[in-house]
């Protein structure tokens, strides 16, 4: 984690203490929120899932579309770019990577690929001609093949660059859990939800510096902790509510850059927060993804000892 991502949480975290989500939670299971919490039907029903939870979420780390074979990050300039693992490319890849792949061309916001006669190069399973590759932000991505190497554009802001991944990239073997608290029962807890009159947009901070992500915040959660109140803000997703969450365990026991969670459903205006399931961003596996931080508002002045742990790979 970048080193000024971390101070980031800490220096916000003493602010608030001066001035004062991938899968959704419950589908599963009745539940009925009273005064004291959530009541699960079948406790050992709900564990059994969450641990069958946790093992998917290493499996879908270790997938060719997972975050433990990124192997490089590279921003474009403007114009024409050579790649390959030759030091006399402008770009250059790992060792094992052609020495002279091609050359890419920023122009105008187009980007073309013209790659080096002779060697293989696939896109969905056919041999890619010369021409233009479209990025992460638009249908029908250009997906790149060449030997074990995998790698696209990506669009933040007005820069792009290539997500380069290697299939056996030897974190793959490297990473055989992931640090987790024990299931905590306690941690599994009712937020009333009160809506916005209308939807609201907030500009979520990046690891990539000057760039933010907009969400759509439909409304609050609040919940207590220990007395104590507590606000989040929810962003709308396909299943239920996305969050970005930070707490006074960054950077300590978890991940410095905070955690994210899914919630939902919801239910008579309350929704059950499960923040055991609280999981690392993709960046807390490798430093060549482009993840959201927590913003001010989602930063809590406790330590929510539950949910995944700071995962340490060199």
């Amino acid at each position: 984690m970048r080193k000024s991502t971390r101070s980031y949480i800490r220096s916000a975290i003493k602010l608030k203490w001066s001035v004062i989500a991938l899968l959704s939670v419950g589908s599963l299971f009745f539940f009925a929120c009273t005064p004291d919490g959530p009541v699960i039907e079948d406790w050992d029903e709900y564990i059994a899932d969450y641990k069958s939870w946790q093992e998917q979420r290493l499996d879908r780390l270790k997938t060719e579309t997972g975050w433990m074979n990124l192997a490089g990050l590279f921003w474009l300039r403007e114009g024409e770019n050579s790649i390959g693992s030759d030091t006399s490319n402008s770009i250059i890849f790992p060792e094992k990577f052609e020495e002279h792949a091609g050359v890419i061309t920023l122009r105008d916001s187009l980007v073309h690929f013209n790659p080096v006669t002779g060697i293989e190069v696939l896109s969905d399973g056919e041999a890619f001609q010369p021409g233009l590759l479209y990025h992460d932000q638009q249908e029908n991505t250009t997906q790149i093949s060449m030997g074990s190497f995998r790698w696209y554009i990506i669009k933040r802001g007005e820069r792009y660059g290539i997500r380069l991944r290697d299939l056996e990239h030897p974190r793959l073997e490297e990473l055989d859990h992931i640090p987790s608290y024990p299931f905590k029962k306690e941690w599994v807890v009712v937020a009333d939800y009160m809506k916005y009159d209308t939807l609201r947009t907030l500009k979520v901070p990046t690891v990539i510096e000057d760039f933010f992500e907009e969400y759509e915040v439909p409304g609050e959660m609040v919940f207590k902790w220990k007395g104590k109140k507590q606000t989040l803000l929810p962003f709308k997703s396909r299943s239920g509510f996305f969050l970005i969450v930070g707490d006074a365990s960054n950077g300590v026991d978890t991940y410095g850059a905070g955690r994210f969670m899914y919630a939902g459903p919801l239910v008579n205006g309350k929704v059950i927060l499960d923040f055991n399931r609280a999981y690392n961003p993709p960046c807390a596996f490798s430093p060549f993804a482009t993840c959201p931080i927590p913003p001010l508002e989602n930063i809590l002045d406790i330590s929510i000892d539950a949910g995944e742990k700071a995962v340490h790979l060199e």
